[in-house]
């Protein structure tokens, strides 16, 4: 009786109290994070600011700048030459992401319905271009591409004289080829990523899938994939942002030529920065470009948010 009439007493007046969970004050909680944040004001916050203030500007580096306002943003969303650096990295994405992830779902996909001895062997192949500096990559794969190049050389030798070109040097394919390097790149990402989320996914599902009739690209559509949604949210997370901020591709490869139709955001930035001395348009570019990434990456990690919901 005492102990239930304690619990009932009403607090006496003038008495403090205590809001939230037991523990620490929350100043104690603040303390513990203020290193970290005060790395990421040195080294993201405030030199984002700075970035936002000279967009609102015309300087060349090294003059005093002119104050012009938004007139950067609108020269960049309204000069077409500015706009198609955009355009271009989008038809990157298709290749740098989308084709990785489907390739890399179906082969992983294939690798877990069927026993292949040497799986090991293979997802080491698979993913050694991730582990290769995009120099090399670069360097080679524009060996192979040129006109006197394995490629041409190849269909010249199996009687195809017509579709040997130079692949960098025509606006047409310029692109498209280096969108294929970047295919090649991702594609083994993805499918480790996929083969770690599938093994966790009990083999007697497939198995009883089989026993029901479902074939090969039914299971990959009705079980793997609804299994793989976080993988596929960091494989096309991983491979959308490489895509829109490809820089050493194209620098090498071919300088954003033929003609400009190669010209991607991050180019442009250094084009413009480094060697027109247009700091503020470039800079413009860079937090267009930065903006778009960010939305994209909330958009996408929104797959496995709804799935858990």
């Amino acid at each position: 009786m005492p102990a239930e009439a304690a619990r009932t007493t009403p607090p006496r007046p003038g008495a403090r109290r205590r809001h939230g969970p037991p523990g620490e004050p929350r100043a104690i909680a603040y303390l513990y994070i203020l290193p970290g944040f005060i790395v990421l004001t040195l080294f993201l916050l405030a030199p984002l600011g700075y970035a936002v203030w000279l967009s609102f500007f015309e300087w060349d580096g090294l003059s005093a700048g002119t104050w012009v306002g938004l007139q950067n943003y609108v020269d960049v969303l309204t000069d077409p030459t500015l706009r198609a650096p955009f355009w271009h990295a989008l038809v990157l994405v298709a290749f740098f992401s989308l084709i990785p992830v489907t390739l890399g779902l179906l082969a992983a996909s294939l690798l877990v319905r069927s026993t292949v001895r040497g799986r090991g062997i293979f997802q080491a192949v698979v993913f050694v271009p991730q582990v290769i500096a995009l120099t090399v990559v670069a360097v080679a794969w524009k060996r192979i591409l040129a006109p006197d190049g394995p490629l041409n050389e190849g269909l010249r030798a199996i009687g195809l004289d017509g579709l040997a070109r130079g692949w960098l040097g025509d606006p047409d394919t310029a692109l498209v080829a280096i969108g294929l390097v970047g295919a090649w790149l991702g594609t083994g990402l993805c499918t480790v990523l996929f083969l770690a989320g599938l093994s966790g996914v009990p083999r007697s599902i497939y198995d009883a899938a089989r026993l029901d009739g479902a074939g090969y690209f039914r299971e990959t559509f009705v079980i793997s994939l609804p299994s793989l949604r976080g993988e596929l949210a960091v494989a096309l997370t991983l491979t959308m942002v490489a895509a829109l901020r490809t820089f050493d591709l194209v620098y090498l490869m071919t300088s954003g030529g033929p003609g400009g139709a190669t010209a991607v955001p991050a180019y442009e930035v250094y084009m413009k920065s480094m060697r027109q001395g247009e700091v503020g348009t470039g800079v413009t570019i860079a937090l267009i470009l930065a903006a778009f990434i960010m939305l994209l990456t909330v958009l996408v990690n929104q797959i496995p948010e709804r799935e858990e919901r």
